[in-house]
């Protein structure tokens, strides 16, 4: 049974974590939190799934009544948009030069190394050190 459950998260897990996601950050959340619960029931049965879900939802992104906050930040900073030419999702690698990398404020509640900026009009938090997108917010 548990191989049958492993094999089931290993199908929808990649699915989950580089999906566009057209919830914006609660759509994110629950995502991770299914994500989550599946692997921690795995690994450690009822009470692994109720860690892991918890675990899975709050991954360091901006969530719940914070995405319009943030969102209305963004826009006040007047951050520059960079013109990405190919369809941007989470899992996008970003260029290497071009693009400006702005500090979340505190307030936020954003893992500490995660920067925002903004591409093709949309404000995105990147884990700098890869110029990887993790969250688009809608």
């Amino acid at each position: 049974m548990k191989k049958l459950a492993l094999a089931a998260m290993l199908t929808v897990i990649p699915a989950l974590a580089f999906a566009q996601n057209p919830q914006g950050a609660r759509g994110g959340a629950a995502g991770g939190a299914a994500a989550g619960a599946v692997g921690g029931a795995i690994v450690g049965g009822p009470v692994g799934a109720v860690v892991g879900g918890v675990g899975g939802a709050v991954a360091g992104g901006i969530v719940g009544d914070n995405t319009p906050r943030f969102r209305e930040y963004v826009v006040e900073q007047r951050v520059p948009s960079y013109s990405y030419g190919e369809e941007l999702r989470v899992g996008t690698v970003l260029p290497q030069r071009g693009v400006v990398y702005h500090r979340v404020p505190a307030e936020f509640r954003v893992n500490k190394e995660y920067r925002y900026t903004v591409v093709n009009d949309r404000p995105v938090l990147v884990e700098p050190r890869t110029r990887r997108v993790v969250q688009i917010i809608e």
